[in-house]
């Protein structure tokens, strides 16, 4: 028995050091280089306006993306677990293709596709539509790399629910939609939620797509991630921290949420 405790005390202890090793320890570097100069120093460079113009194509990027990914998630996810046809385990493949291939990568793909040697050229300029150095290519990318998030969270709860309740449904005489807004969302929405919040956390936080993709022009391209890459390599740190504890604010609160909606899930899985 003394050895059980023994071992317990020793995980615990491991496990207490390494979250201050890798989460409290960089949060308070952050914290204290951000406040080095002061709260005014602090409060210019979060009140800039190139670092208001990234906090918000940051968010206009990630609640496109968030709002994209999350009508395809249910399509998806509803087409691939409640109709059975040859092929559907390709198309859970190329749903997960986001999470094999390096952000970097997804970027190089859509700037040789969308830019000035790509096929894609004549069509665009024809429409006189820019996406590569521009906010379009910047979407669209977000939504790439964020793609599978939703999808792949719904997934699960639909197939351990089973079809039984919509079958009967069809049976009784019910439409698709009032099948799906009277049984099956009330079974995902703790899923649906769960999803969209961690879709929100990869989308506010992506930096390799967007970096090759968005060509780092200051105050027109540039979100969060990237002006703190901008401002790290002026060699103006206190500036890299300052903007930093916005992304560290909206980590928290998706944090915090994320917390609630698994607690609301596990209540309703119990």
């Amino acid at each position: 028995m003394s050895k059980i405790f023994s071992v317990r005390y020793l995980l615990i202890g491991i496990s207490i050091i390494f979250i201050f090793i890798m989460l409290i320890l960089p949060l308070y570097v952050i914290i204290n280089e951000a406040f080095h100069n002061g709260f005014s120093p602090y409060f210019n460079v979060i009140s800039d306006k190139f670092t208001l113009h990234a906090l918000s194509l940051t968010l206009l990027a990630t609640g496109t993306a968030v709002l994209c990914n999350t009508i395809f998630g249910l399509f998806a996810a509803w087409a691939l677990t409640r109709f059975h046809y040859r092929h559907s385990k390709l198309l859970t493949t190329f749903i997960d293709i986001p999470f094999t291939i390096s952000p970097v990568i997804a970027g190089l793909i859509f700037s040789l596709t969308f830019g000035r040697i790509g096929w894609t050229q004549p069509i665009l300029n024809f429409f006189h539509i820019k996406i590569v150095f521009a906010v379009t290519g910047i979407i669209l990318v977000t939504i790439f790399v964020t793609l599978p998030f939703i999808a792949r969270t719904i997934m699960p709860v639909l197939h351990s629910r089973g079809t039984q309740e919509e079958e009967a449904a069809t049976l009784m005489g019910a439409s698709g939609l009032t099948i799906f807004r009277r049984i099956t969302f009330p079974h995902i929405k703790w899923a649906l939620l769960y999803g969209i919040i961690l879709c929100t956390a990869r989308a506010m936080g992506e930096f390799g797509a967007v970096s090759v993709i968005s060509g780092h022009l200051r105050g027109k391209t540039d979100t969060l991630p990237l002006l703190i890459e901008i401002l790290y390599n002026d060699f103006k740190m206190t500036d890299a921290f300052a903007v930093s504890t916005i992304l560290v604010v909206l980590a928290i609160i998706l944090l915090i949420l994320k917390n609630i909606v698994e607690y609301k899930w596990h209540q309703v899985k119990e």
